[in-house]
């Protein structure tokens, strides 16, 4: 068994980012084997004991994660183009009234904050933004298996084969695409539902199928739902809720 840097070791085990990892190993916040390592580039075997002292568990608990409601023509990271980056729409005024989080809005909130996933230009719905490597690995990691749930409008006709490949049978840039749970809403509108989130995604395999796009709305990531938070509105997750 070889050694591996202990900031991959602590991402791929889910205890935190790669960047949240140095920044706690440069405090001396994280022990392997109960031994306090404080040294950048530190190796370890995968199968030693990983854990974080009382101060990096107080950070960890006080980094935020925000839900909001992204309209359209806002981009989900850095401005482009002209366009406004969603984060712009983070602030007191623009909170949810119906957030029940004890958190006050502080702009030390800004702070790392980074969108978990994105949606495109034209789309909407739920965004979640993060302070918390923790919450990202899980959501956008290669090997997260967390649900995103869709309402997309289209037009054109879909056939049944069409329809059984949406499901599962075709490929984007010629790799295989994950099997999808795809089915009728309404007589206009499709639902999918992914575990994973390749750029532009659904777009691309309406069109293999000889569909038009013309509206996408995530409604859903796990088990976290968009319900009644209203456009261009945000909230905290709160303490108990998880994905």
């Amino acid at each position: 068994m070889e050694k591996v840097r202990l900031s991959k070791v602590m991402s791929e085990q889910g205890i935190c980012s790669r960047r949240e990892a140095d920044s706690y190993i440069e405090q001396g916040l994280v022990l392997v084997d109960g031994v306090a390592i404080s040294e950048l580039g530190t190796r370890i075997f995968p199968n030693q004991t990983i854990t974080l002292a009382k101060g990096a568990q107080v950070q960890q608990q006080a980094r935020v994660t925000i839900l909001l409601h992204k309209p359209m023509a806002y981009v989900s990271a850095q401005a482009e183009d002209g366009y406004l980056p969603a984060v712009s729409l983070i602030n007191a005024a623009s909170r949810f009234s119906g957030d029940k989080s004890p958190l006050r809005f502080s702009p030390s909130h800004f702070k790392g904050l980074a969108p978990a996933g994105r949606l495109d230009i034209d789309s909407t719905g739920l965004l979640v933004m993060t302070q918390d490597g923790r919450i990202a690995k899980l959501l956008i990691g290669d090997e997260s298996k967390i649900e995103k749930e869709y309402l997309v409008r289209v037009t054109g006709t879909l056939s049944d084969r069409g329809m059984r490949m949406l499901n599962h049978g075709l490929s984007l840039d010629d790799v295989p695409l994950r099997p999808a749970k795809v089915s009728w809403a309404n007589e206009d509108q499709l639902r999918f539902v992914l575990r994973e989130g390749k750029k532009r995604q659904i777009r691309r395999m309406c069109e293999l199928v000889g569909l038009e796009v013309v509206g996408l709305k995530r409604v859903r990531i796990g088990q976290i739902s968009l319900s009644d938070l209203p456009v261009g509105q945000w909230r905290y997750l709160g303490e108990k809720e998880r994905f």
